[in-house]
């Protein structure tokens, strides 16, 4: 039990946070909410009521992203409660203002005119509303009186903390005497149940705590049992497990969560058995089934739902505790299977699922799916089939969708679940592919990927199934051979990079007459035509073919595409964001930039103006690497996007962070230069090459920017550095570059040592 309980419960714990509702102290924190909704095929919504959605499997203590405390559960009722008690003496909307918004001063200033005939603005301002002489008037009053000085204690804006929480304490003697008092001495059946349970409240914010069990215990069998009973026999379950009586604090616990739905969150945030002995000193408690199905329900939310649904089942088959344990128990098998079908064959996958799944669970349900004692045997049936192919075993499992069906409600979430469930089993019991099987399942897959995500099913989980689906075909037509398929249903970031794949890919997607399998692939896949010829058209611009690049670019219909800044500007900083801002004379198009290195190049050819061409050919080359300030020229589908180079694949990097290209025409200029002016910018555009270069080799072998290792080195002697001291020191570029370049002064400082 400890194992069980301790390692989770703990770190539910871990954050004090306030009591609310007649939660205790020690009641702390969860985490986040985060949801399994795209992680499991297994809809709990579909045949579970909805007052369980909370209980519902998640990674946060309770599902939907639903905290626990929310201060206006249960307002609506009080307003309500208290406008008929009132009887139209006031407005409902002044009653909730007194109740939920005023502040202690408007409550105190009408309290002290009721009893004393003390007058002030704010008396004079409420008297003149409503008849402050009418009894019920002045009971709300005295009520609202003293629980606003309870609540100095029992309400904080902070409801948690990573810090440890400061708690306060209601330590009025002579206040909390009064309370109890005007309990004992009041006869009204409305007011009386409320002084009853504010004397408790007082009681639990006080030093004194016992007083408030002493109390209930001596009362609780002249009280009706209501929300405000089983808030009460909270704040006494909080007391006690602050005592350490851990066996009757959950027993209680169990009791709010068995008889006060609107506190359920409250009792499993609460509920939080120790050791084995306790435990089992709770059980012992329960003094019958239902009481015993209550205790059993919350165990199996934090620890076991295999053995409290066994033991729930044992004692009242018919519980609807049953229906939300089962549907954690389907969700947490499915969420342990690995259905990725990436590193090992389908015959291995399945052989994983299938180890994975806990046996005595699947055998649990399928006998509780067979026995017909349970409320809805459907949607035994319906766990027990998909147990069974997760099993896989997929004939047992048709068997118990047939059953399910018979009797499962006519509703759109569960006809889709029983049929999402069938497919996933069809599926699941492919072994190869064939022309028969993409038959048998073209019809669910154009359901599955096309119609579903185009209507709003609210809770319904498709999205596992989808994903996996496309993995698990890929795998198949993987086995078969058949790459292109393969590929359309699961890509793969390398597939582009063999060149035999991209020309087979680019006769398939144009092809005509695909069969219907064909068309429902080449619909999911996300990567068109147009997207291969804009990546063999980027391949061909860095490998400087640039009359293939042209050609391809066309095709790719992206050659409009405008660049964010002047390609053929060189910065002395690289500084993307600046020269987006810097106003461009003339806007380039990608075609346009092809083009016109097209012209330069033939220029050069011609001997014209070789510096002028050569430097803006290096300025373009270098702008559309990794480093430049024309990087959009080389994103896209195939070829990725990238933060750093460590988040481009392989192939990708390599491309996007050579530099080789645009040094060797910095280093042609250089040859042609006429002056130290231009010899100086040469060098200093060559030692950025090789800065780069530097650290490409350096992190070549670094998966992620994370396992960079900051050496601080950046004061290397590249040969452009050398030769821009020890030659052009005596530039204005040089003396430019000294101002803009922090590695370059470093290094020039370095130096000077």
């Amino acid at each position: 039990m400890k194992k069980v309980f301790l390692s989770r419960l703990l770190a539910v714990f871990s954050a004090a946070l306030l009591g609310i509702y007649g939660t205790i102290y020690a009641c702390g924190g969860g985490d986040w909410d985060w949801d399994w909704f795209y992680a499991t095929n297994f809809t709990p919504e579909t045949f579970v009521d909805k007052a369980y959605e909370p209980l519902f499997l998640s990674q946060a203590l309770f599902y939907g992203d639903k905290p626990m405390q929310d201060y206006k559960k249960f307002n609506e009722d009080m307003v309500s409660d208290w406008s008929g008690f009132l009887n139209n003496s006031m407005k409902s909307e002044d009653v909730q203002f007194f109740l939920l918004d005023s502040s202690s001063a408007d409550v105190t200033a009408v309290y002290d005119f009721i009893k004393s005939k003390k007058k002030s603005e704010l008396s004079k301002k409420w008297a003149s509303k409503f008849k402050l002489k009418d009894k019920n008037v002045k009971g709300f009053f005295e009520f609202l009186y003293f629980a606003k000085q309870i609540e100095t204690a029992s309400v904080t804006i902070d409801s948690w903390s990573y810090e440890p929480v400061d708690y306060k304490y209601f330590n009025n003697g002579g206040v909390l005497n009064e309370i109890e008092n005007i309990y004992k001495n009041t006869s009204n059946e409305f007011l009386k149940k409320r002084w009853w349970f504010q004397t408790i409240k007082a009681y639990f914010y006080s030093g004194d705590k016992e007083k408030a069990i002493a109390f209930f215990k001596l009362t609780e069998s002249k009280v009706s049992k209501d929300v405000l009973y089983y808030r009460a026999l909270s704040y006494i379950a909080g007391i006690q497990y602050k005592s350490k009586n851990y066996a009757e604090s959950n027993y209680n616990y169990s009791i709010v969560f068995d008889q006060c739905p609107p506190m359920r969150d409250v009792a499993v945030f609460c509920f939080h058995p120790q050791e084995q002995k306790d435990w089992q000193q709770s059980l012992a408690m329960a003094k019958n089934a239902d009481e015993k199905a209550a205790l059993w329900a919350l165990y199996g939310y934090y620890g076991d739902e295999e053995q409290a649904i066994a033991n729930i089942f044992e004692v009242k088959p018919q519980s609807e505790y049953l229906e939300f344990l089962l549907a954690r128990l389907v969700n947490r098998q499915e969420v342990k299977a690995d259905l990725s079908f990436s590193d090992k064959t389908v015959a291995q996958n399945k052989a994983a699922i299938k180890d994975s799944i806990s046996e005595s669970a699947r055998k649990l349900v399928v006998k509780i799916a067979q026995s017909e004692k349970v409320g809805k045997p459907y949607l035994w049936n319906t766990a027990a089939g998909y147990l069974e192919t997760l099993a896989g075993n997929f004939s047992t499992a048709v068997t118990h969708f047939t059953d399910a069906e018979k009797r499962m409600p006519q509703t759109e979430l569960a006809k889709n679940q029983l049929r999402l469930l069938r497919f996933v089993n069809t599926l699941s019991s492919f072994n190869t592919i064939d022309a028969q099987k993409e038959q048998k399942i073209a019809v669910d897959l154009n359901w599955l990927y096309q119609e579903l995500p185009k209507t709003d099913h609210g809770a319904f989980r498709f999205q596992l199934a989808s994903d996996w689906s496309k993995r698990y075909l890929g795998a198949l037509y993987k086995e078969n051979k058949n790459t292109v398929m393969s590929e359309l249903f699961a890509r793969k970031d390398n597939f582009y990079d063999s060149n035999q794949h991209l020309e087979t890919m680019k006769v398939f997607l144009p092809k005509a007459n695909k069969t219907p399998i064909e068309q429902i692939a080449v619909a999911v896949y996300n990567v068109s035509l147009e997207d291969i010829y804009r990546y063999e058209s980027v391949e061909a611009t860095f490998k400087n073919k640039i009359s293939d690049a042209i050609v391809l670019l066309q095709k790719s219909g992206s050659q409009d595409t405008p660049f964010l800044g002047n390609p053929f500007n060189a910065s002395i900083k690289d500084c993307h964001d600046c020269d987006h801002q810097m106003r461009q004379k003339r806007a380039y198009s990608f075609m346009d930039f092809l083009l016109k290195i097209k012209e330069m190049q033939n220029k050069i050819l011609k001997s014209e103006d070789v510096y002028t061409n050569n430097i803006l050919l290096g300025n373009a080359f270098y702008n559309i690497s990794h480093y430049g300030n024309g990087r959009t020229f080389h994103e896209g589908n195939i070829f990725g996007y990238a933060m750093t180079p460590f988040d481009f694949r392989e192939s990708s990097r390599i491309l996007a962070t050579d530099c080789s290209l645009a040094k060797s025409y910095y280093q042609k200029a250089f040859a042609a230069a006429k002056s130290d002016e231009q010899r100086a910018h040469c060098q200093y555009m060559i030692a950025k090459c090789e800065r780069n270069a530097y650290y490409n080799d350096k992190y070549k072998k670094v998966e992620n920017y994370w396992q960079m290792d900051d050496d601080r080195i950046n004061f290397l002697a590249w040969n452009g550095f050398k030769s821009l001291k020890d030659k052009y020191s005596k530039t204005q570029y040089y003396q430019e570059v000294l101002q803009e370049c922090g590695y370059f002064k470093t290094y020039i400082s370095q130096q000077k040592k």
